[in-house]
């Protein structure tokens, strides 16, 4: 299967582990709760949604890579023990407590969430001193004589023989005690999970263009060369801090994180052409309406892949439109919420106080996300600044909240305006796929992105647009008919078989 259903998959998991009766005891017994095993090429993802899963399940997580272990680490370290057996004194050996298990507690103490995940990684590759230890795990949830606290799910991963020389098979005993869910790179579910997590424009109209080059993992006489979804996404954030910075990556640059040197040296001319279709189609005068006919001209008689790349230009750069827009929504959301709690009680200090609490209980149980963190500390910084104008001027009561509605209806402009310039923008980009296109493949894949990502499919949910309806009724007609023409040939295929054998 691929990430996003192995995903789903182990949610549903936690989901039923965790689930307790009527007495408050797991419905399924700790002995019952098998561990889950990912096993995959590298660099899919398997390690990143855990995080996410954690996250959305509201549990800890604890992680680590188990070959950087070693048997001392994993299981403690071997101490003498006095003990009496039948009035006799005995020197016993025990162990210190594993690492790993420490930090599942310190986890807890930490963050006060007593559920979560334990994730080992790379689990078949352990050293043959450990590989007992590991087997013994998995079968028993423990390491030495010591369990993993309750309430702990047990999540690992590791790659297949074909991709690491040090693996190790698991035998039937082991398999029969574990869930085993293997996973496969694809390309279409990590490309819905690279616009939420911004991946650089020029990373995904390449791989729009040559989705082949997106994974993949060869051996040659000089070794493994390979490109790997961890890699792509490691490469674009050094895209960005480079144009920052001013800086340009160079073929060798993008061969560090993208290891097949065909496809290295292929990506580093694309981003060269990338800048120049950047540079010579004015888009950032197109999501203004502005462009000639010349550009026009230009682009009608362009190959097929630079028509492409300016299309995903363009979706790249209402994007950012359309995350701006979600980002102000969320905040002016959140900073009402809290506003209509200052207006039931007319005193505003226990309230940034509620919100102060929130924001540090939530990064405590480090269960938001990054921008979820942004908006949370945004919203209490802005309740702090309408404490400290209040105090100011010496309002009180409602003379206060008057001026701290006035002040808040300043970011419902904001929230607007975001609002209005991500809808300009998107129709200026529709004009320009008209008059550029008209009804066209590349007006069907501008249609496509737009429901692809999240940010815009917010959007376009909250907000009406007339000529988006437009093209993506039409889209959906067209793969509805194209449903029904695949239906008719299967109906057709299984009467010529049956006519055959009659």
């Amino acid at each position: 299967m691929d990430i996003k259903r192995a995903k789903r998959e182990i949610q549903d998991s936690i989901e039923a582990y965790l689930k307790k009766d009527a007495y408050g005891d797991y419905m399924i017994p700790a002995i019952r709760q098998r561990p889950i095993l990912l096993m995959g090429p590298p660099g899919i993802g398997k390690t990143q949604i855990m995080e996410q899963v954690a996250r959305e399940c509201g549990i800890g997580l604890v992680s680590y890579t188990i070959t950087h272990h070693t048997r001392q680490s994993a299981i403690g370290l071997p101490f003498i023990q006095e003990k009496s057996y039948g009035g006799k004194t005995c020197s016993v050996t025990e162990y210190t407590m594993s690492e790993i298990i420490a930090s599942v507690y310190e986890k807890m103490e930490k963050t006060g969430v007593r559920e979560g995940i334990l994730f080992l990684d790379e689990i078949n590759c352990v050293s043959e001193t450990l590989a007992p230890t590991m087997l013994q795990f998995l079968q028993c949830k423990m390491f030495g004589n010591q369990k993993v606290p309750e309430g702990w799910i047990i999540v690992a991963a590791g790659n297949p023989p074909e991709y690491n020389k040090s693996v190790r098979e698991f035998d039937v005993v082991t398999l029969d005690r574990i869930r085993k869910i293997d996973v496969e790179e694809n390309y279409g579910v990590w490309r819905e999970y690279a616009y939420q997590a911004e991946i650089h424009p020029a990373i995904l109209a390449y791989l729009e263009l040559r989705k082949d080059h997106f994974y993949r993992m060869e051996t040659t006489v000089d070794g493994k060369v390979f490109a790997t979804a961890r890699g792509w996404e490691d490469l674009s954030q050094l895209l960005k801090t480079y144009e920052v910075l001013g800086k340009k990556a160079d073929r060798e640059v993008v061969h560090q994180y993208i290891q097949h040197w065909k496809i290295a040296k292929d990506f580093a001319n694309y981003l060269e052409l990338y800048e120049k279709y950047k540079k010579d189609y004015g888009l950032e005068k197109i999501v203004e309406g502005c462009y000639s006919k010349d550009t026009l001209e230009q682009l009608r008689y362009a190959s097929f892949d630079e028509r492409l790349s300016v299309v995903n230009m363009l979706i790249g750069r209402l994007g950012s439109f359309f995350k701006a827009a979600y980002l102000e929504d969320q905040y002016v959301t959140m900073l009402y919420e809290y506003l209509r709690k200052y207006r039931e009680s007319l005193e505003l200090m226990p309230v940034v106080s509620d919100a102060r609490d929130t924001y540090a209980k939530l990064r405590k149980a480090e269960q938001m996300t990054k921008l979820e963190d942004q908006i949370r500390r945004r919203v209490t910084d802005t309740l702090e600044e309408y404490d400290q104008l209040t105090r100011k001027e010496h309002l009180t009561g409602e003379d206060a909240f008057a001026r701290v509605k006035e002040e808040f209806q300043r970011k419902v402009q904001e929230r607007e305006s975001a609002v209005d310039a991500a809808m300009q923008a998107l129709e200026h980009a529709f004009d320009f796929m008209e008059d550029a296109f008209g009804d066209s493949q590349e007006m069907v894949s501008f249609v496509t992105e737009l429901n692809t990502s999240c940010y815009s499919i917010w959007f376009l949910k909250e907000n009406d647009c007339a000529k988006y309806y437009q093209y993506n009724k039409r889209l959906l007609f067209e793969e509805q008919h194209q449903e029904i023409l695949s239906e008719l040939d299967e109906v057709e295929t299984d009467l010529n078989t049956a006519i055959k054998h009659s």
